[in-house]
């Protein structure tokens, strides 16, 4: 965890290959005692039509990442800090696209760095400013991995009392807080919903992360979605955790100080599993040719979610290829129903929300029921920039514009420079013929956070239809610093054509 993020120097690993999807060859590497990650693909039409030259490079600043499973790096535009698109994966020794990323048909988008997924890498993350959800004051993060202070508070008392001062034990906390400490970075779900007005980025040990997040899954999900930095739910639904209830955490058989050697590493879990598994029998008769417990009952699986990488499966089943759905431990919910993780209540914006979340790609019965919990909620009097937004995209999608355009403005007066609600409320301007009002929003968006590209592309447009084509020349230049190969960019910029219409910028 010490390791987990510093200046890219520091935790260099040079390499590069080529994706043979988008014909990109990406390299990272040093010159002049700086890091650096260069981009580039040949003309080649004949391939496809939306792909042409590609050539350039970033500095990176700072690595995040031990190595143990993967490395990235974050690199800075303007103010703005994004992580690039490939990863160096531990296991295999290699660099391949970052997940979600293998089939790319061109080179991803810019992925903007938020502190809360920064909190469980490094230490004093940064809040970002208000504008852009990755624009900081200065770097992101003043120290570099996890420090003491993540799992026990703030030492500087205990240090200047020689280690008799107060610090946080997580061990002495009651269970959801001892629990909360590990959560904080291990657990994921399907979904994350933060309360409102909350950031994991503010949680401190000591605290209950419930107060700040609420995780769900499907209650139709087995053996913790194989996903690797999620294994908590797994491990609820185990019978070890049945049996043993609270008295199992993580730290019962793992030590967040160290971790055993690979010479080790069989016969220190084997102990772990034998201080409740007691009884001469299972100590010495139980599969004595295989002293591994956890190849039986604990089997590695390939990762859903990284790359080239294997996780160890929590579900702890007595026979280890069954399943166990979480729908047959609760006895309301349906397969598609979406559960919280623990003993953790969540309200109708904490689902209401998830669902929109899931409803982003399309699902219609998730919408629907999206819709039902913040309209319910919003009536018992829930009003933050996360619900309203969503309101009013699903509301949008619905094409109930009278209604977004209210759920928008409501998030606006919440959040001036709300991405989404700026430009959807822009979009609603546009085809209703208010033109101005429409310019005015979406320059408001870039001007916070010049990477927004949906937003920059319909300024862009607009402008160009008004006869402004210089001004809309520049803004799509402005755009190609962040998304250098995003096909509908450069569709604009060489024939004039968006969204099927098409403005000359000649």
């Amino acid at each position: 965890m010490a390791r987990a993020s510093g200046t890219a120097m520091e935790g260099l690993l040079q390499g590069g290959f080529l994706h043979t999807a988008s014909g990109v060859r990406y390299k990272v590497f040093s010159r002049d005692g700086r890091a650096w990650m260069s981009y580039d693909r040949d003309d080649a039409p004949e391939i496809s039509k939306e792909r042409s030259v590609l050539d350039g490079e970033k500095e990176l600043l700072y690595f995040i990442g031990s190595g143990h499973r993967g490395r990235t790096y974050l690199y800075e535009v303007e103010g703005e800090w994004f992580e690039i698109p490939i990863n160096f994966y531990g296991k295999r020794q290699l660099w391949d696209m970052a997940p979600n990323y293998g089939s790319a048909k061109t080179m991803p988008a810019a992925l903007p760095v938020d502190s809360n997924c920064l909190h469980c890498h490094a230490s004093s993350v940064q809040i970002a400013l208000p504008g852009a959800r990755n624009r900081y004051e200065g770097a992101p993060f003043l120290q570099g991995g996890i420090g003491c202070s993540a799992c026990h508070g703030e030492a500087a008392k205990h240090l200047e009392e020689q280690g008799r001062g107060p610090i946080v034990n997580p061990a002495k906390l009651d269970t959801a807080r001892r629990d909360s400490a590990c959560l904080q970075c291990h657990l994921e779900g399907n979904v994350a919903i933060y309360r409102a007005r909350k950031s994991l980025a503010d949680f401190r040990v000591g605290d209950d992360l419930a107060d700040y997040v609420v995780y769900s899954v499907r209650a139709d999900a087995k053996t913790g979605g194989r996903r690797a930095s999620s294994q908590y739910e797994a491990l609820l639904r185990s019978a070890c955790k049945a049996a043993s209830g609270d008295k199992l955490t993580c730290t019962t058989c793992h030590d967040p100080h160290r971790s055993p050697s690979a010479e080790e590493r069989v016969n220190y879990f084997r102990e772990k599993c034998l201080t409740c598994h007691t009884g001469v029998k299972m100590a010495t008769a139980h599969h004595p040719e295989q002293r591994d417990c956890a190849v039986c009952h604990m089997p590695t699986r390939e990762a859903a979610d990284i790359s080239h990488e294997q996780v160890t499966d929590h579900d702890i089943q007595r026979h280890p290829h069954s399943t166990t759905p979480i729908a047959r431990l609760l006895d309301t919910a349906e397969a598609d129903d979406l559960v919280p993780v623990g003993r953790v209540s969540a309200g109708d914006r904490e689902m209401g929300l998830a669902y929109a979340q899931l409803a982003a790609s399309g699902n219609q019965k998730d919408a629907e029921k999206a819709l039902r919990l913040l309209l319910k909620a919003e009536r018992e009097g829930s009003s933050d920039v996360e619900l309203h937004t969503k309101l009013g995209l699903i509301e949008q999608m619905s094409a109930d514009n009278n209604d977004a355009r209210r759920e928008y403005a409501a998030s606006l007066k919440e959040a001036p420079y709300d991405a989404t609600a700026l430009g959807n409320l822009a979009i609603l301007d546009a085809v209703s013929g208010h033109t101005a009002d429409a310019v005015s929003l979406l320059q408001r968006a870039i001007d916070a956070d010049p990477s927004q590209l949906t937003a920059g592309l319909n300024l862009a447009f607009i402008e160009c239809r008004v006869g402004n084509k210089k001004k809309a020349l520049q803004i799509l230049t402005g755009l190609t610093r962040f998304d250098p190969d995003d096909p509908t960019l450069r569709k604009f910029l060489s024939s004039g054509t968006y969204a099927g219409e098409r403005c000359s910028l000649l």
